[in-house]
């Protein structure tokens, strides 16, 4: 639940276990979720459970997952950053772009666009933070993928 700071905490111990003392190569933070809403009927308690989700809970995983990581990172060949050597790649969706408000007939989804906008931040802030370590840290749109939400 990447909602909950001890299930990342415990996830994150469990895949160390399963690693035996090897790093963690790549982390990819893809749990999202979304509510149909409007700027006129938006609520904070949406806003924070979207935002809890679809960005804090990358922010926590990285923090838990990044002494693995590093790890990975200090043991592959070469100076240069690559998902092969240890990454962090999370989903975010073209909804977070300020310049193209993408399909906003469609659903304004306000909070969705709003965390997904944070994510593509907070990717910028782990790609500074990380990179002395060796990690590599980017945000991806997947474009349209077939889920719940889609």
């Amino acid at each position: 639940d990447v909602a909950d700071p001890a299930s990342i905490k415990a996830a994150a111990a469990k895949v160390g276990e399963h690693l035996g003392g090897s790093g963690l190569n790549l982390l990819i933070n893809n749990a999202g979720i979304s509510k149909l809403t409007s700027v006129d009927t938006e609520t904070s308690e949406d806003m924070i459970e979207i935002y809890t989700t679809n960005t804090i809970g990358p922010l926590l995983l990285g923090r838990a997952f990044l002494p693995l990581l590093k790890k990975a990172a200090q043991g592959s060949p070469g100076s240069g950053l690559s998902c092969s050597k240890a990454a962090i790649v999370n989903m975010s969706s073209s909804a977070g772009s300020i310049e193209d408000v993408y399909l906003w007939d469609f659903g304004q989804v306000v909070s969705y666009r709003c965390s997904k906008a944070a994510l593509n931040m907070l990717s910028k802030c782990q790609s500074l933070a990380y990179r002395e370590h060796g990690v590599l840290c980017v945000a991806l749109h997947p474009g349209w993928v077939q889920t719940d939400m889609g």
